[in-house]
């Protein structure tokens, strides 16, 4: 069955089309919209309504997309930053007038079970043990362990991400000063989790998704070095058209990495780019394999 998610997030709006199997999960198309929710909301917490009625737009669009792929069920999803809207409801609103869909707004629980539910279905290999499912988004980072059997057993919801990060930078590229600021932030983030060592770790996300062309399949403290050294060498525009990726992304990608590096040193190991997500998660629960 032909099932898409919208994924409504803090950076990004995107589409999945997907057809879920015994074995793996079968994309047929994907779109991307920088919608930066998290950039727009103002400092009294509500996304402008110039923003709402750009982003109900996109997933109008996207909506229509999926359903001409053949897409049986749409399922739209919002995540961190509509969580913390003043004004989610008027977006949800638009939504169901514009686009014609009814948007889940998900807790943070069923973000991180979710996207572990995604990304561990989707690896090549099943491993044996504890699996951590590392979500970086734009305002929030989620952090789920658990088995392949069991399912979640632990997750936390972190307020740190590549928007809220990138924030902090103050030149373009960032500079060192950008970077060691970013770092500490990062890592204060996570230090008081009381977070179990698992046996296996993976990044999701829009961060995580960007990086193989930069520093291959692993996350690791020579990757971190060589992704920054990358990114550092001309302003966000220049290392977009270098190294073929979006220039919003290649703005924020410096914060994402520093996120899922002090994530990976929290867990105590290198953390593998993993090939599905949250929307994947939706997908199969759509399906009824999640």
């Amino acid at each position: 069955m032909r099932c898409a998610c919208i994924d409504i997030g803090s950076n990004t709006t995107r589409l999945l089309v997907a057809e879920p199997g015994q074995e793996r999960l079968r994309t047929v198309l994907e779109e991307r919209a920088f919608t930066r929710i998290g950039r727009h909301m103002g400092t009294d917490g509500e996304i402008p309504p110039d923003t709402i009625a750009a982003v109900a737009e996109v997933v109008a669009a996207q909506r229509a997309t999926a359903e001409a792929a053949g897409a049986a069920h749409v399922r739209v999803v919002a995540t961190a930053a509509i969580r913390a809207a003043a004004n989610r409801d008027a977006l949800v609103a638009a939504l169901r007038d514009r686009a014609g869909v009814d948007v889940a707004v998900l807790s943070a629980s069923d973000e991180g079970r979710l996207a572990f539910a995604g990304a561990t279905r989707t690896l090549e290999q099943r491993p044996e043990g504890t699996i951590a499912v590392v979500d970086v988004g734009g305002l929030s980072t989620e952090i789920a362990l658990g088995t392949m059997d069991a399912g979640v057993t632990w997750m936390r919801s972190f307020q740190v991400g590549s928007a809220l990060l990138a924030g902090r930078c103050r030149a373009d590229p960032p500079s060192r000063a950008d970077i060691e600021t970013m770092h500490a932030v990062a890592a204060r983030a996570f230090a008081a989790a009381d977070m179990p060592r698992p046996d296996h770790a993976v990044a999701v996300g829009g961060s995580a998704a960007s990086l193989p062309t930069l520093v291959g399949p692993v996350i690791d403290r020579a990757a971190l070095e060589r992704a920054l050294a990358k990114l550092g060498a001309a302003p966000a525009a220049v290392v977009a058209r270098r190294h073929g990726l979006a220039p919003e992304r290649a703005e924020l990608l410096p914060a994402g990495i520093l996120v899922l590096h002090a994530a990976s040193r929290r867990l105590g190991m290198p953390l593998r780019i993993g090939r599905g997500g949250l929307r994947e998660g939706v997908i199969l629960e759509l399906a009824g394999g999640g």
